[in-house]
């Protein structure tokens, strides 16, 4: 594939700015904590810093519930605040793309508001939103919310309830309705107009409800049908997002990706198409649903680890089968995910480093756009929070309180057990600065207590140290930047590597240089050959010297040669 677009070579960086940098001691990151670390990210080599909201919002669900697209929540700082960021972000080189959070709204949104006041025919922000009367004196289907609980909530006043996929406070808008569209793309032209470099669309998939709205499977114990598998890549979402490519995405040099739940490979072909005619790129979930629990019931919730095999499996189809035709993206952790190192790798003290090391390597040689979360260039772990007052995260609250306390299908202990491993506030602690107070994240106390090891790991060790995971991060971007194969390279595994419980290897190959990645998953030294021509270069290695003969625990080495055969 020609590299013709910018976001092709470039790498992001996401700011969840909650938990990033607290400018005014309240406890709670801003934006001005920020400004105040745009040298760090600078220094780091990414192209886009990814903001998570900083909309107005009431923050029921970490301000994924909008109350006013066109301003700033003052708990963040102000919209003159965000007009210095995105000044400053541009004068050293960086874009910033915005969260688009579209499928719904805050029910404090004037449109909600608006909505609820009345449901006669000459209300036009009744349809705004989805709403339906009652079926036999209960809801209109049985989809349950992705937060626990049924999706459907009850107006006394009007006799109906209206559709929330999250949380009761998050009504889910009508794209239906043409009005709704508009309103949406209006919006966005103004975010355009203010030089914003393009958006991240939260669940973009699930705009388009089905037709007749009918029930969902149900599976296991539960009580509710799984709506994402009724709604995911409805009827009409290629045709309402080409609606918004005519009228914003096409006009503005922007990257765009879109949160796709439920996407499959020939979905993410259309939503990421060569012709641009949509988005410039999707985020899968299967390789981050592979350790989910083999109990329905209990959804994501588990401390199961994935085999190699099925990991590499699910990796290479998506590289193998977007090659072409569409674009990846690539990622290991976001806010909504626990850490990379501990999920994926071993974040304990002998193997943490190189661990973290290996991932980012075996996954920033894949073609596609890498996303850095912030925090896991330093290789932060997941809390380990041993009780459930210490989480805030709505979706882990609210499945203590079904799973543990109403349904009792799990104990107290395993669940806690399973927040440790899948809670997304595993993601979302204080970014871990330095050795003082907080980690640096604030004078105060924070609104999510710092992870006790930021003694340990924090931005000033890893800048101290020329062998941290911070410069080995560093080293990556800059040779994507420098290497045409890493953007236009085809995608190989190694073969006889399908199987292999140890090691993931493969090539990327264009016309002129061939590199190999080998990946060691395990704490195991093992002994392979791949038969590495002798005029190869080492590009790069997460240990200080090299073993021909063995892979080491967690090593990983990339080498360079000259295409053949070609």
């Amino acid at each position: 594939m020609q590299t013709e677009k910018w976001w092709q070579k470039a790498v992001v960086y996401q700011v969840y700015p909650k938990s990033f940098q607290d400018s005014n001691n309240d406890g709670i990151g801003d934006i001005r904590g920020i400004i105040q670390r745009l040298d760090y990210i600078k220094k780091l080599g990414v192209d886009v810093i990814w903001l998570n909201p900083i909309y107005k919002s009431p923050d029921i669900d970490g301000g994924y519930d909008i109350s006013d697209y066109q301003d700033i929540n003052p708990t963040f700082g102000s919209m003159a605040d965000f007009d210095e960021l995105l000044s400053k972000a541009h004068a050293m080189g960086l874009k910033i793309i915005m969260d688009l959070v579209v499928n719904h709204s805050s029910s404090q949104h004037e449109w909600f508001q608006k909505s609820l006041a009345s449901s006669e025919p000459d209300n036009d922000y009744r349809d705004y939103y989805v709403w339906r009367d009652p079926v036999d004196g209960h809801e209109p289907n049985n989809w349950g919310s992705f937060f626990s609980g049924p999706a459907w909530t009850y107006d006394e006043k009007s006799g109906q309830y209206y559709l929330h996929l999250f949380a009761k406070e998050q009504p889910d808008l009508n794209w239906d309705n043409p009005k709704v569209r508009h309103s949406i793309f209006d919006m966005m032209n103004w975010w355009a107009a203010k030089g914003i470099d393009g958006f991240r669309m939260d669940v973009i998939s699930l705009i388009s409800k089905p037709d007749g709205l009918p029930d969902a499977p149900i599976t296991g114990d539960s009580i509710f049908g799984n709506a994402g598998d009724a709604i995911a890549n409805g009827p009409h979402v290629h045709e309402y997002l080409k609606e918004m490519n005519a009228k914003v995405l096409s006009k503005h040099d922007w990257m765009t990706v879109g949160e796709t739940a439920g996407v499959t490979i020939s979905e993410a072909q259309k939503y990421a198409n060569k012709d641009g005619s949509e988005l410039n790129m999707v985020f899968e979930f299967e390789h981050v649903g592979l350790d989910s629990n083999t109990n329905p019931a209990l959804g994501k919730w588990s401390d199961h680890k994935v085999d190699l095999p099925e990991l590499r499996e699910n990796l290479v189809k998506w590289q193998q089968a977007l090659s072409g035709k569409a674009w990846n993206s690539l990622y290991w952790n976001n806010h909504d995910q626990p850490r990379v190192v501990s999920r994926f790798g071993n974040d304990s003290p002998k193997f943490r480093e190189l661990s973290a090391k290996m991932l980012a390597a075996l996954l920033h040689f894949m073609q596609g756009t890498p996303y850095i979360y912030q925090g896991e260039e330093l290789g932060m772990t997941n809390a380990y929070f041993d009780t459930i007052n210490q989480y805030q995260d709505l979706e882990t609250i609210n499945a203590y309180q079904e799973l543990v306390v109403t349904e009792k299908l799990v104990t107290e202990k395993t669940m806690l057990k399973y927040f440790q491993s899948k809670s997304r506030d595993n993601a979302r602690t204080p970014m871990q600065w330095d050795t003082s107070s907080n980690a640096g994240f604030s004078d105060t106390t924070p609104w999510l207590e710092a992870n006790p090891n930021y003694q340990v790991i924090n931005a000033k060790a890893a800048l101290d140290n020329p062998d941290s995971i911070f410069y080995f991060y560093q080293k990556l971007i800059k040779l994507r930047h420098q290497l045409p194969v890493i953007t236009d390279g085809m995608f190989n595994l190694v073969p006889g590597n399908e199987q292999d419980d140890h090691i993931f290897a493969y090539t990327r190959t264009n016309s002129d240089t061939t590199l190999l990645i080998i990946a060691n998953f395990t704490s195991d030294t093992v002994t392979r050959n791949y038969d590495v021509p002798k005029a190869a270069k080492l590009l790069i290695q997460n240990y200080t010297d090299d073993q021909e003969t063995t892979i080491r625990p967690y090593e990983v080495k990339v080498f360079q040669y000259k295409s053949i055969n070609l």
